[in-house]
């Protein structure tokens, strides 16, 4: 027998230790499954797949008080976490992952929860501001009509700093187009003429 995979951090979630080196991330929420005991809840996400984000009691609070009790409905929406260093695990000050904004709240959400027995501090948490986008602007034409690659590459970029935006019928679009240039881009073949 071997210990050492036990001894391993949990790579299936994002733990507070990761925002050390990255600092606060935003996320998009693509889908939720049941999570472990404690953590009841795993918020999977397009930009950590592979690892999910399981809020604590408190942050599951706050989910609530800012979007109500249906975790199904956060699918498309978006969150900003940070690593508060605060943050006790039991008597520990282990650190903890922490909302500051979230998309689809119009002013700031501010709650009085517990932290320990007997202690209450106020959390706030405020709009996530959304990249400006014309709202009739038609992302399946757009792709349609790139004409390279590097033009492709560019549009994806910028359709990929949009919460939410990245829908599958995109991400089949921009596979459809790409297959289509890179066989434009393929030399001709051409019958040698007549002699």
């Amino acid at each position: 027998m071997d210990m050492t995979a036990s001894t391993a951090a949990k790579t299936d979630q994002i733990n507070n230790v990761d925002l050390i080196k990255t600092g606060p991330i935003t996320v998009t929420i693509k889908r939720v499954t049941e999570g472990p005991k404690e953590q009841p809840f795993n918020f999977h996400t397009e930009e950590t797949p592979g690892r999910a984000y399981r809020p604590s009691l408190t942050m599951r609070r706050m989910m609530i008080a800012a979007w109500g009790p249906n975790p199904e409905a956060y699918i498309g929406h978006s969150l900003t976490l940070y690593r508060n260093p605060a943050t006790k695990y039991g008597t520990d000050q282990t650190g903890g992952i922490e909302i500051s904004h979230m998309s689809h709240i119009n002013k700031p959400v501010t709650r009085s929860l517990t932290v320990t027995r007997g202690r209450n501090r106020n959390f706030t948490v405020k709009p996530l501001a959304a990249p400006v986008q014309d709202p009739v602007r038609d992302w399946p034409s757009e792709i349609d009509a790139t004409t390279t690659t590097e033009a492709l590459t560019a549009l994806y970029q910028q359709i990929r700093q949009i919460p939410g935006a990245y829908t599958d019928e995109l991400k089949q679009a921009f596979t459809d187009r790409g297959a289509a240039l890179k066989v434009t881009a393929a030399p001709e073949q051409t019958e040698g003429d007549a002699a």
